[in-house]
């Protein structure tokens, strides 16, 4: 009975590992079909997904998030249960490398995410509480799924020691989330730079909700707008992964360099910096990206149901930069960033070309982490922000011709080491205004925007 279950556990490897497409020496259905099991279970245990094969590993990790978010735009208020935004959602990333020789190795990554409700989408009257993905509305010029399974990263790469590495696929850009991605306070996914919860809920005025002509709700992302990429994610412009081709360079007394190519026309340069000085932890980045692509992230104009007015010729540029600095001992910390949009592009209606705006935004958080209970660290923040002249194009049409959008909040995080995890609670506030001859009755007296996420990551 032994070897009989010893045989049918046998079988039933080969069989996985052949479903996996991962090699297997074929059942020996003779009489010594149990001589050589544990050769055999031991290889197949070599070769399951767990592992990888031989030659290349296999490393499986990833992050579940989902948070409880309850906002009041002046004319109502609601609850939704949503994921944390796209490109920091739910997600499991697949990655692996192999040593070529001691200078070389070769490796890949894949990584895809699971949109439960996007936060960028979820409140606006045309979707309610199911929250499309971002996402795919971007890569796919507009069209609408939520729940969604997107592929985020897909690529390849070689990897030398000393001349760097070359990243070939859909790629994270070289200037994607760039002054994001130096905040080291453990409050980054929960509140950063970018206004991931709430971009599409409506604006209102005088406790009454604004609609674009199509019956959409006139949504406070409109007040965020990248010229470049047709994203409400003033700052964050770069923060949609593109088939690319990249380079890293190595690192140098804390100092790397970074750049990427792609579509038709995108590139971008970056320069990233990490240290620590006299007990205070340093991490800057800088980077400039330019757009000359004429069918690039044109799919959010659905979520604004403003117009599509989309560029004859796209040309625009967006420089970014982040710093982040930490009191190791006392663990005070301030972080910063900054970026400023050149949008030349020309659009079929001239006024709207002559209308077009380029912004600049810039957002501070401040705060303390500390470990005051063995169940991890406890950051405490406040934020500050303010956006001007990022909004659509379109509005140029209702005589808009500036806006400001100031935000600011509060918040906590617990972090909980035993299970890696982090739990957190936040309110943040946005106040939004435009100015222009002709907005008198249409845009004046708006409504300030109120949120509370509360939520866990693991």
């Amino acid at each position: 009975m032994k070897n009989l279950r010893h045989c049918a556990l046998a079988a039933g490897g080969i069989l996985t590992a052949a479903c996996l497409g991962t090699p297997a020496i074929a059942a020996d259905l003779g009489g010594d079909c149990c001589a050589d099991l544990e050769e055999r279970v031991a290889e197949l245990e070599a070769t399951t997904a767990r592992k990888g094969n031989r030659k290349v590993s296999l490393a499986i990790s990833g992050w579940v998030a989902e948070q409880v978010m309850w906002y009041d735009n002046g004319a109502t208020s609601n609850v939704y249960v949503t994921g944390v935004g796209s490109t920091l959602s739910s997600h499991f990333k697949l990655s692996g490398s192999a040593t070529i020789t001691p200078e070389w190795s070769a490796g890949y990554v894949v990584q895809v995410e699971v949109n439960t409700s996007d936060p960028l989408t979820a409140g606006n009257s045309r979707f309610g509480d199911d929250g499309p993905s971002a996402l795919r509305i971007v890569n796919n010029n507009g069209s609408l799924s939520s729940p969604a399974v997107d592929l985020l990263y897909s690529y390849w790469f070689m990897k030398s020691n000393r001349l760097g590495q070359v990243s070939v696929g859909l790629v994270p850009q070289a200037s994607q989330h760039a002054a994001v991605l130096v905040d080291g306070s453990g409050s980054l996914v929960m509140a950063n730079w970018v206004p991931l919860d709430g971009t599409a809920f409506n604006l209102s005025q005088r406790g009454t909700e604004l609609y674009t002509p199509n019956g959409t709700g006139l949504p406070i992302g409109a007040l965020m707008w990248c010229g470049g990429t047709s994203l409400p994610l003033a700052g964050d412009c770069d923060a949609i992964p593109t088939n690319a081709v990249r380079y890293d360079s190595p690192t140098f007394g804390g100092f790397s360099v970074s750049a990427s190519w792609g579509e038709d026309d995108f590139w971008d340069v970056a320069v990233r910096y990490a240290g620590e000085f006299n007990g205070i932890k340093l991490a800057a980045s800088a980077a400039y990206s330019h757009h000359s692509d004429e069918t690039q992230f044109l799919g959010f104009d659905t979520v604004t149901g403003l117009t599509a007015y989309h560029p004859t010729h796209l040309d625009a540029g967006y420089f970014q930069i982040g710093a982040y600095a930490q009191h190791v001992a006392t663990g005070l910390f301030i972080y910063g960033a900054y970026g400023t949009e050149d949008n030349d592009s020309r659009y079929a209606d001239a006024a709207i070309t002559a209308g077009a705006p380029s912004g600049d935004s810039w957002y501070l958080k401040a705060g303390l982490r500390r470990k005051w209970t063995p169940l991890g660290h406890t950051v405490l923040y406040g934020e500050y922000g303010q956006r001007n002249d990022m909004y659509h194009p379109a509005l140029t049409a209702f005589g808009v011709s500036g806006s400001k959008l100031t935000q600011w909040g509060l918040g906590a995080v617990q972090e909980i080491d035993a299970a890696a995890m982090s739990l957190w609670l936040n309110y943040k506030s946005y106040d939004p205004s435009v100015s222009g001859p002709d907005v008198r009755g249409n845009f004046d007296d708006l409504d300030n925007l109120h949120i509370i996420t509360a939520g866990g990551l693991i």
